[in-house]
């Protein structure tokens, strides 16, 4: 058996996390004419990255509506930024930073 300890965030961050994702997704897809969405997330010794970037038209607007603006506020109130690059034309880009927890928790395999 190996057993292997993985850094988690916190429920709050990882929750805030993959509702990003979600809505990254969903805005891809009924919005911009995506065909491509790339998700990627990594850890370091501070803090959570996700980062999610589709081929898209661009030109999304986070004052238009309330699903990005929301998804800022909660980044926000955990410590955390939500940015977005979306020029016309695309593609459009959003990068979650959010504080890196401390909790470790063990995997078996095998």
């Amino acid at each position: 058996m190996i057993t292997t300890l993985v850094q988690r965030a916190s429920a709050a961050s990882e929750g805030c996390a993959y509702f990003t994702v979600s809505e990254a997704i969903t805005n891809a897809v009924k919005h911009s004419s995506a065909t491509i969405i790339h998700i990627a997330a990594q850890t370091t010794a501070h803090e959570l990255i996700v980062t999610v970037t589709d081929n898209g038209h661009g030109g999304a607007d986070e004052t238009l509506g309330t699903g990005i603006r929301g998804l800022k506020e909660r980044a926000e109130t955990l410590g955390g930024a939500l940015n977005i690059d979306s020029p016309p034309g695309g593609p459009t880009m959003l990068r979650l930073r959010l504080p890196a927890a401390t909790t470790l928790t063990a995997i078996a395999a095998g």
